[in-house]
């Protein structure tokens, strides 16, 4: 779970979003979320064998809706607060040393270092090992080592493909069940299965053109106070050093964990995890084997308020995606002659109808974001009553689903958060005033509903340009298959070629299967949802399980190093 505030995105759904706002002025990331993120992976390893100093509770709200009280019992329950029973002592000794001003510098410049040691990774990089960008990476891995000593001297070190890394620490322990289930008499030796920990250490590049515009330097890692500035500050170094500042910290007060944890770090989660996510797989299948993790962590969409109320939403899916490549080919020539239409300007027109023609986007029960939205009809306050009433009447009713959806929908982000959404991001074509260009393409990114899949979205694109490639005149291929448009005469030479395929040859990447976040196999969402509202509370001074609430999330974007 990432533990960078998000911005309120189902708060207001009839409002219009804000302005947009230059990426840089974002690429900040305020102190307190270090140690935040530290406080939670803390909790992960001190609540070692899932015992709750307080049983685990359910919370249900009510709320008065016109004189009828609507109760919500059944709808996204709540745990209690998850505190260390058996390392409760060393749990508040840590809670100390966090909030000591010595704990915050460390933490300041921990998380200033990384970002200054600059981790590009960029679409086109070739293998470890030929292509040279790579190399910045060991500057990167040195940074680690002298900041975190106590992580490489007391966990194993393994690297993958040169830069991904992987810590661990095996314990195997005589395990007394007595305590947590009031069986006595019961004492095992066994490994238990692994805390899984895993994150990435790149960022995406800066576009050189642009560094004289941001307040300050991409990589100076400046603090001014409250915030760090620089690439990597939020997205994502700042997880990856609250992991190894929870680690170092737990170490230096020698805490011995019950069970075994793995720490795996990749560096090419920003170009598609081709040589850094997708190697470290392989390898932490062969050392643990397929099931042998208990719990996995991973960076998640965040925190903030809605309606109301402070909800935490830990992806419990994500998102795929694919980037199509569209390409179109025509014969070139001296510009003084010209076509009606260039392969830039057709390409123009191929781009516009992409654009025009989005996808269909609906909630679907059961879905990630239907479970978030009944979550917050649930336990935030200010939630708009007819809204409400609509989204729990919407577990049965199809009227009331597509009317809550109307409302939703009005919000952009939300809206891109349930259905497959596009974005054109790279253009190019032409190399010279005067002459026709033989070649344009741009570059499509999806980002693939967990209700659809790749070959759907494969299948859209292809059958949006159909049209335009029987227009002009147009061969058309889409992913490896040829396209019959049906209009085209087959008498008549083509004016040229029209191509869709999957960019840099990487292929798409599937939704991610859904984490269960109820049930019987709700454990790991319901250990990390207590050690969150605990995290959350400890590190502002308070109490309460019912102070942030905690809500199944969807990731956007892609995670897994």
């Amino acid at each position: 779970m990432a533990t960078k505030e998000t911005t309120r995105f189902l708060s207001a759904p009839t409002e219009l979003l804000p302005a947009p706002v230059s990426t840089q002025s974002h690429s900040r990331c305020a102190t307190k979320a270090i140690g935040l993120f530290a406080v939670v992976v803390a909790l992960g390893l001190l609540v070692n064998r899932a015992c709750w100093r307080d049983a685990p509770g359910t919370l249900l709200p009510t709320f008065d809706q016109g004189g009828t009280e609507v109760a919500l019992t059944n709808i996204c329950p709540q745990v209690s607060e998850l505190i260390p029973q058996n390392s409760f002592d060393i749990w508040e000794s840590l809670g100390a040393t966090y909030d000591t001003d010595t704990f915050k510098a460390k933490a300041v410049n921990w998380l200033a270092g990384a970002v200054q040691v600059p981790t590009e990774s960029y679409d086109s990089l070739g293998p470890v090992g030929t292509d040279p960008r790579w190399d910045k990476f060991y500057a990167f891995h040195a940074y680690l080592q002298k900041a975190f000593p106590l992580v490489h001297a007391e966990l194993e070190l393994t690297k993958v493909n040169t830069h991904g890394l992987i810590f661990q620490r095996i314990k195997v322990l005589s395990l007394s069940f007595h305590s947590c289930f009031g069986v006595r008499g019961v004492e095992w030796s066994i490994v238990l299965t692994y805390l899984f920990v895993v994150w990435l250490a790149d960022v995406v590049p800066v576009e050189p053109t642009t560094v004289d515009k941001w307040i300050h330097p991409p990589f100076s890692g400046h603090f001014d106070g409250t915030y760090i500035w620089g690439r990597g500050s939020c997205d994502d170094k700042s997880g990856l050093i609250g992991i190894m500042t929870a680690i170092e910290s737990l170490l230096e007060i020698g805490y011995e964990p019950t069970r075994t944890v793995v720490l795996a770090f990749g560096f090419d989660e920003e170009s598609g995890g081709t040589y850094g996510a997708q190697t470290l797989a392989t390898k932490l299948e062969a050392m643990f084997g397929r099931n042998g993790y208990a719990m996995i962590i991973d960076e998640g969409p965040g925190y903030g308020d809605q309606y109301g109320r402070i909800v935490a939403m830990p992806g419990v899916a994500e998102k795929g995606f694919i980037n199509v490549r569209i390409e179109v080919s025509t014969p070139g020539g001296h510009s003084s002659l010209p076509p009606p239409h260039t392969s830039i300007g057709i390409l123009a027109e191929l781009l516009v109808k992409i654009e025009a023609n989005p996808f269909k986007v609906h909630l679907v029960r059961d879905s990630a974001p239907y479970r978030t939205i009944q979550c917050l009809a649930a336990h935030a306050p200010n939630m708009p009553d007819h809204l409400r009433r609509n989204i729990v009447a919407s577990a049965y009713s199809d009227k009331a689903l597509r009317a809550a959806e109307d409302v939703l929908f009005t919000n952009s982000v939300f809206k891109n958060f349930v259905g497959t959404t596009q974005a054109v991001d790279i253009i190019q074509g032409g190399v010279k005033v005067n002459a026709l260009p033989e070649q344009a393409w741009a570059v499509v990114n999806h980002r693939i509903s967990t209700e659809s899949s790749v070959a759907e979205t494969e299948a859209h694109d292809t059958d949006v340009l159909k049209s335009l490639a029987s227009r002009f005149n147009l061969t058309y291929t889409a992913f490896g298959k040829n396209v019959d448009h049906g209009d085209r005469d087959e008498a008549i030479l083509t004016y040229g070629n029209l191509t869709l395929s999957e960019i840099f040859e990487k292929g798409g990447l599937e939704p991610a299967p859904t984490t269960p976040f109820e049930g019987d196999d709700a454990t790991p969402c319901r250990i990390l949802s207590g050690s969150i509202k605990t995290a959350f509370n400890r590190h502002r001074g308070i109490e309460g399980d019912d102070v942030i609430v905690v809500s199944p999330g969807i990731m956007p974007g892609n995670t897994g190093m």
